[in-house]
């Protein structure tokens, strides 16, 4: 179930302005089919979380298809163009590098990285705010990123627990306890939840949970008895927290203006709107509709 303020919502309160692709479907409908109470300020916040759930697919999708390579710390590769590689594999932003351009590098020159499975999912998090947020805003809340396993900024938010429900787009992890000590970076593997019954984890590429766990299985110890297992947890970044710095809000896009003959002016939504069209250009000289 959604809530918003008070109000329980509907699949009619989104229309499909609101709903970009089929992905998104998924996560709203699992939201709103819920028997757990998930409650936000306002659509716009619902909707974000949606977009931003499905920039992070989109990122998984686009790691994959750059060509950066798996490593582990100590072998890992970086641009020296906008990254220092440090002894303990980490990759620190250069001075004067804007961050939102590091990130991209990451993707467009992908085969001069190599980089663990932690990592990774930083990575494609930072690629899916960078989506959401102006440019600009991102560089000022990520000025000094250190890539380097779960290690990130604080202004992801980031939520690493065992939630009441889980949705398309979180970030599990499979541990692999019996993993071979010549190979630990195998020790387990972070995946992204496609939301198709496909999951991303960097190295393996996409697969179901039964071929990430066999894929896993295969990088076990000699005489091993314990199969690799989907942990409970999962790892989320803070949506509405990151919601406040979006380009725009969907209620203030929604909103039409209305000015009286005193130019003093109020505002509802689209549907409020249209709903009483005919009586409110007999009472307001100008209403301004929002840019599309």
């Amino acid at each position: 179930m959604i809530l918003i303020g008070d109000k329980v919502a509907t699949i009619d309160d989104f229309d499909h302005r609101m709903i970009q692709n089929s992905f998104e479907r998924q996560v709203l409908e699992t939201l709103l089919n819920s028997s757990v109470t998930h409650t936000y300020r306002s659509r716009g916040e619902v909707v974000f979380e949606m977009q931003f759930r499905s920039a992070i697919t989109a990122s998984a999708r686009e790691l994959y298809y750059s060509g950066a390579q798996f490593a582990d710390f100590y072998k890992s590769r970086c641009n020296p163009m906008f990254w220092n590689l440090m002894p303990d594999g980490a990759f620190q932003l250069r001075q004067g590098v804007p961050p939102a351009e590091a990130i991209v590098d990451i993707f467009r020159n992908g085969r001069i990285y190599a980089f663990e499975c932690a990592t990774a999912m930083i990575i494609v998090l930072y690629k899916a705010a960078l989506r959401m947020l102006p440019p600009v805003k991102f560089n000022t809340l990520f000025a000094d990123i250190r890539l380097w396993g779960w290690k990130y900024d604080a202004d992801l938010r980031i939520v690493h627990n065992i939630p009441s429900q889980y949705i398309p787009g979180d970030i599990r992890y499979v541990k692999n306890p019996d993993v071979n000590p010549l190979t630990p970076e195998w020790q387990g593997e972070n995946i992204v939840d496609m939301g198709d019954g496909m999951y991303f984890g960097h190295g393996l590429g996409f697969r179901t949970l039964p071929g990430i766990i066999d894929a896993l299985a295969r990088r076990r110890r000699p005489g091993a008895m314990r199969m690799p297992y989907l942990l409970e947890t999962a790892t989320r970044p803070g949506f509405s927290y990151l919601y406040q710095f979006a380009t725009m809000r969907l209620e203030q896009e929604q909103n039409v203006l209305l000015f009286d003959d005193q130019l003093e002016n109020s505002s509802l939504s689209l549907d409020e709107y249209n709903k009483k069209q005919e009586e409110l250009l007999k009472e307001y000289i100008t209403i301004r509709f929002p840019q599309s």
